[in-house]
């Protein structure tokens, strides 16, 4: 491995472990003996007082822990249930890490719904005393399905699908998903009005708005009904028989009136906190760095890529070691089903970033000399592969030379995946148990 791949991995790494979900969970609880600090809140609590453990997201595992970590010594009476993805399964005192959805698959599940209604149960049994913790994390959609009635949650999706395929943008999709679901939207927090609730975020969109992360289950939804209906008239055709059934459930809807008085909403970590991390990191180990935390969607991966590789150029004109991160969150250009391979939008950036810097390079051979750009999705997942994404440097392209892919075949085709699982430039970890978008890392030194 060669100095500036290790760097890069550790720059990233440092990334990672500043959104380490059970110390920042754990670090943002306090217990005092007549109250609990959970953030800048603070509850008074009696003898009788519970603390009651709720949420979802591929963080929750980690966050669980962290507020058992932080109440361990209180003598408090802890219990609670937390939707989270079966590979982010594990046992640990008074609070169950339900699987609710399989691993790879973003999809809202029959265990997902289980899973909410052991949620809501939960909630209704929270008497004034007692302080009710959400944990919400990116991922936290999918884990917190429950429709609403005389809808079922396979037609919830058909429904949805069919919008996305239309050209529904985020803002659309939530107008309509929350208005259908029991939960999301603020619906989640109307289930504790008897008692005090307060949610914890670590964010995976980018800007943090709170009503988007995981469909806001305990903020208010600024949509309205009317939106919905509108955004499904405008996008489908109403003689569709799904489309037509959930209009007719949508226009019937009575206007909820929700109260969130009893509820405080924090956010403990987000993109910005990991890309601070990896600059400082970046700096410690000698890198004059230059970085940023995109708030809002930066567009294609494949742009991007283009966009990493010029500044790579640029940097390697400049003297002394050299480091850029970025935080963000791209999209990719799916191709036709048929011809598609496999891959994710870290994997997809890293790619087109190599196919740019092949065609800009007079000497193939050497085109990476003395750099290496890394693209990584930091819950340790990129797209439905097991790889949290790529990186590329002089040694990976000796390797394409080698075994010669064709790298703007691979590009083309979505299957980033299978170019660097031969040549051996995938970032494999597991799952983080944390999730804050996407950092990317840029090194170059002088010759």
């Amino acid at each position: 491995m060669s100095s500036l791949v290790a760097d890069a991995k550790s720059i990233w790494q440092a990334a990672v472990e500043a959104v380490d979900s059970e110390q920042l969970t754990s670090a943002a609880i306090k217990f005092t003996g007549h109250s609990l600090q959970v953030g800048t809140q603070h509850y008074a609590l009696s003898a009788n007082s519970r603390i009651f453990v709720i949420g979802a997201g591929k963080a929750g595992s980690g966050m669980a822990r962290g507020v058992l970590n932080a109440l361990q010594d209180s003598g408090l009476q802890v219990l609670g249930w937390v939707n989270v993805p079966e590979d982010c399964v594990q046992t640990i005192p008074n609070i169950t890490l339900h699987g609710a959805r399989p691993a790879g698959l973003n999809e809202p599940t029959e265990q997902g719904v289980a899973g909410t209604d052991q949620i809501i149960n939960i909630l209704q049994q929270a008497k004034a005393d007692d302080v009710c913790i959400c944990l919400i994390s990116g991922g936290g959609s999918a884990l917190l399905p429950s429709p609403i009635p005389k809808i079922t949650l396979a037609e919830k999706q058909l429904l949805t699908r069919k919008l996305s395929a239309a050209g529904a943008n985020i803002k659309q999709l939530n107008s309509v998903r929350k208005k259908l679901s029991k939960v999301k939207g603020g619906g989640l927090a109307q289930y504790c009005r008897n008692s005090r609730l307060v949610t914890l975020v670590i964010s995976d969109v980018l800007g943090d708005p709170l009503d988007i992360i995981a469909s806001g289950p305990t903020v208010i939804d600024p949509a309205s009904i009317e939106q919905a209906v509108e955004t499904v008239r405008e996008l489908l055709d109403e003689n569709d028989p799904v489309v037509h059934k959930c209009l007719e459930v949508l226009r019937n809807l009575p206007v909820a009136e929700y109260s969130f008085v009893h509820c405080d909403t924090q956010i403990i970590g987000n993109n910005a906190t990991a890309v601070n991390a990896a600059a400082q990191k970046a700096q410690q180990l000698g890198y004059l760095t230059e970085s940023l935390a995109h708030l809002t969607l930066e567009g294609y991966a494949e742009e991007l890529g283009r966009e990493h590789a010029e500044k790579l150029r640029q940097m390697r004109q400049l003297e002394g070691k050299r480091a850029y991160i970025s935080g963000g969150e791209p999209v990719v250009k799916l191709v036709n089903e048929k011809i598609r391979g496999k891959g994710g939008r870290n994997q997809q950036l890293v790619l087109a970033a190599i196919v740019d810097q092949l065609n800009h390079s007079p000497d193939i051979a050497r085109c990476m000399d003395n750099a290496v750009v890394l693209a990584g999705g930091t819950d340790g997942e990129d797209g439905p592969t097991n790889a949290a994404g790529a990186m590329a440097d002089q040694q990976l392209i000796k390797r394409l030379m080698r075994h010669k892919p064709d790298a703007a075949d691979h590009l083309q085709r979505n299957d980033a995946y299978t170019f660097f699982e031969l040549l051996d430039g995938l970032i494999l970890c597991g799952p983080t148990h944390t999730n804050v978008c996407d950092i990317r890392v840029i090194l170059t030194k002088p010759s």
